[in-house]
């Protein structure tokens, strides 16, 4: 079992603005991926009629959305492995089996749909399946080839479940670490430890994105892992530190950090869009980038707390639902957008319905999946409880370690 934490670190109890949090970054992947219909940027499948004029928009996400995912996933992984054994095993049975049986039924709908637009197969889904199960590697254009089987949306997991046994194994080896951590924390300095130095890995990861582009395939995807596995170990080691006491007292001026600089680097693809910047330029630019997703962090967890670090008796439901919205979302999506094609309905029609559709169609799943044994257990979803069962667990809810929100 992991070392008890020293006395610096926060008070026990629940941090419920994690769980607001965590809830809220789900749901924003649902209007975030009914955008990409929309845009120019490369999806499985598109919309006839595309508007760039949403680019900017969905970009306000961009910085911070996935980081902050993996953030608090590595502070409910602290909380977690506070409570003892069986921690790699929880983790495994948590997210392995989501991923292989979304992999084997809930993504392959993308992929044909994938093949049937872009490329115009003819085939029927189940010829399309037995190619998918084979790693057919022949479904190729000019951007490449896709790769069978895909993991397609749901590559959080596996990254997030690597990054667990390594935390994992990084606090086994060292008990102390996330003592030390909070020891610095609470040392004088507070804005340059909660905007400063916990932003110069994201900015030297940012250095990386010319050399390794995203490709969310988990053996070659070195960008990623710097800006996604150094916020899981901050997360991990800092959740019950003076993080998210610091980050509320500079919320605001996080905020204004972040504002100046996406504005700046708004600034400076618009310039640029069809020149080639100086190397410096080119250089500060994504330097400036990496800080600001830090800063965009900061100032997100600090109006959290300071705003949403409260119960609801909705809370405890929807912090379970969401991880069953997320793995059904996307193939609701592309299921829906093709469903909707032969009604040519405007995309400020089109967009709205199909974010309520999805939204409302996912929640049902989760209501439906959790009362059946092995598909909640493959889908990730909490068994329904009996009434004798859930007396205890409310009177329980305060005493649950701190950060503890499952991701």
């Amino acid at each position: 079992m992991l070392a008890p934490m020293n006395s610096h670190t926060m008070p026990e109890g629940r941090q419920y603005f994690l769980d607001w949090l965590r809830i809220l970054a789900f749901a924003l992947l649902v209007p975030y991926h009914v955008g990409m219909l929309y845009v120019s940027w490369g999806w499985h499948v598109k919309s006839a009629t595309l508007y760039p004029g949403l680019e900017p928009f969905m970009m306000l996400s961009a910085p911070w959305r996935l980081g902050l995912l993996f953030l608090i996933a590595g502070a409910a992984s602290q909380g977690l492995m506070q409570r003892g054994a069986g921690f790699v095993r929880s983790r495994s049975k948590r997210l392995l089996w989501p991923l292989l049986f979304g992999m084997l039924v809930i993504v392959p709908p993308q992929a044909y749909f994938e093949v049937v637009g872009k490329l115009q197969y003819a085939g029927s889904y189940g010829d399309f399946m037995r190619l998918y199960l084979q790693a057919y590697h022949g479904f190729c254009n000019q951007d490449g080839c896709l790769t069978l089987p895909t993991w397609n949306h749901l590559w959080f997991l596996p990254y997030l479940w690597v990054y667990s046994l390594l935390g994992y194994g990084l606090l086994k080896t060292w008990p102390r670490l996330s003592d030390a951590a909070g020891r610095w924390m609470a040392r004088p300095g507070g804005a340059w430890r909660v905007l400063g130095l916990p932003a110069l890995p994201l900015m030297a990861a940012r250095s990386l994105v010319g050399l390794f582009p995203s490709t969310h395939n988990l053996s070659w995807d070195w960008y990623n892992h710097a800006q996604y596995g150094w916020l899981f170990l901050l997360g991990l080691l800092a959740a019950r530190s003076e993080l998210w006491a610091l980050a509320r007292r500079y919320r605001r001026l996080a905020l204004a950090l972040a504002a100046v600089s996406w504005l700046l680097i708004q600034l400076y693809f618009h310039h640029y869009q069809d020149l080639a910047p100086p190397d410096a330029l080119r250089w500060a630019q994504r330097g400036l980038y990496g800080a600001m997703q830090w800063w965009c962090l900061v100032a997100i967890c600090g109006f959290a707390k300071q705003h949403l670090d409260f119960d609801h008796r909705w809370r405890a439901a929807l912090n379970s639902a969401i991880f069953c919205v997320y793995i059904l979302h996307q193939t609701l999506i592309v299921l829906l957008s093709r469903a909707l094609l032969p009604l040519q309905l405007p995309a400020a029609v089109e967009g709205p319905l199909l974010i309520v559709l999805t939204l409302g169609l996912s929640l049902l799943g989760y209501l439906a999946l959790r009362r059946v044994p092995v598909l909640n257990l493959l889908m990730g979803v909490p068994g329904a409880k009996t009434p004798a069962q859930q007396a205890p667990a409310r009177a329980s809810t305060m005493a649950q370690p701190s950060a503890s929100a499952s991701s």
